[in-house]
């Protein structure tokens, strides 16, 4: 499905292209609201911590893959489902594939707060 726009017509529906893929996902992922609640909790409680720039960047980088992983598990989700909703062995691989991207991104970021946040309170 090739865009008949171009230029600056084309960068700006992309943006309401985007727009309205945050929106449906909101909307109708029960997964994504809840990263994205975790998220910006999460995130703000950062930005009150004693962290130095760096230090705060790579957490809120490492929140966003979150989303970013839970993003592409609903996209792999969503075509599986336009194939066929009958149960087959590639398409549950296809899920379960999305659904590991998500809980490697959480191990991810759980281990970089350790490792970051451990020495704020108390660690050596």
């Amino acid at each position: 499905m090739k865009s008949e726009y171009t230029g600056l017509k084309r960068i700006l529906k992309a943006f309401v292209y985007s727009r309205d893929g945050f929106v449906s996902t909101f909307k109708t992922e029960a997964a994504f609201r809840q990263d994205v609640a975790f998220c910006l909790i999460v995130g703000i409680v950062l930005c009150l911590l004693p962290l130095s720039g760096v230090q705060l960047a790579f957490l809120i980088f490492a929140l966003f893959l979150i989303l970013f992983m839970e993003l592409i598990n609903t996209a792999i989700e969503v075509i599986v489902d336009r194939i066929g909703e009958e149960y087959h062995p590639l398409s549950k691989k296809a899920k379960d594939i999305g659904s590991l991207l998500v809980l490697l991104a959480f191990i991810h970021f759980f281990a970089a707060a350790l490792i970051i946040l451990y020495p704020l309170f108390g660690g050596n």
